[in-house]
């Protein structure tokens, strides 16, 4: 058998046909799977901001104080947005038009809870009273679905431990009790004792973890050379060394200074 010098075979054809490719894909593999991680980063921040702006459409309420449809469009936004930041073969589209298309929808329910009272009571229910002149509704406790512990628990939590001293107990649609004690068990007021008191007025953080406020200290009328005798007259020489400082419009001081 003759073998000619420099014949390429079948079989040597194919290894250098793979090894430019091989060597191809050693190289563009590490640029790959970054991009998949930049990818993945990108989607996740615009997910999570387009979420956050949708909570911020839905009003300052706390994830506790939901109403059930606000609770409901939380958990769907919440499984859409999901989708995409797991899988990277679906468009980022089909997690963004359903959201947008849910926060719309919001926004018009919300237009229209404020027009209708009707379509208000009919979206949000309304508040049960669960507990009238110091007796339990069975019927409205029943409908609720409210055991005894949990209406008991929820008076303990606001300091009542009698029901006996209850005049209303109102259940408010977004899961909260409202609790309206008699007359005669309210604590005394200033007015009721014929006291004169001064008001404090709202107050303002002026220094936080060290951090001046300027615009605070402004807004109460001062400027760094009272801050500076407030601090003297407490024992502290450097705004830094300042956890917190409140003024209020009566000029009184609330002063805690840094541990260590």
């Amino acid at each position: 058998m003759v073998c000619l010098q420099g014949a390429t075979t079948p079989a040597r054809r194919v290894l250098e046909l793979r090894g430019p490719k091989t060597r191809a894909a050693q190289v563009v593999g590490p640029y790959k799977e970054a991009v998949i991680v930049f990818t993945g980063l990108l989607r996740t921040i615009i997910l999570y901001i387009l979420i956050i702006a949708g909570v911020r459409l839905m009003g300052k309420r706390q994830v506790g104080e939901l109403e059930p449809s606000e609770l409901v469009l939380s958990l769907i936004i919440a499984d859409l947005a999901s989708v995409p930041m797991q899988d990277y073969g679906i468009p980022l589209l089909t997690g963004i038009v359903p959201i947008l298309t849910l926060l719309s929808v919001t926004m018009i329910l919300s237009v229209l809870t404020m027009k209708s009272v009707r379509f208000r009571a009919l979206l949000c229910g309304k508040p049960s009273v669960v507990v009238r002149d110091g007796a339990v509704d069975q019927r409205e406790m029943a409908k609720n679905r409210l055991t005894v512990d949990e209406l008991l628990e929820e008076l303990r939590i606001q300091g009542y431990t009698d029901l006996s001293v209850v005049k209303y107990a109102i259940l408010e649609t977004n899961g909260q009790l409202s609790v309206l004690p008699y007359a005669n068990q309210k604590p005394p007021t200033a007015r009721d004792m014929k006291v004169s008191v001064e008001e404090g007025g709202l107050p303002r953080v002026v220094v936080s973890d060290g951090k001046l406020l300027e615009r605070n200290l402004k807004a109460l009328g001062h400027d760094r050379s009272w801050l500076d005798r407030q601090l003297t007259q407490r024992g502290c020489k450097d705004v830094s060394k300042v956890f917190l400082l409140l003024v209020d419009e009566g000029d009184a001081v609330y002063f805690a200074e840094k541990d260590g």
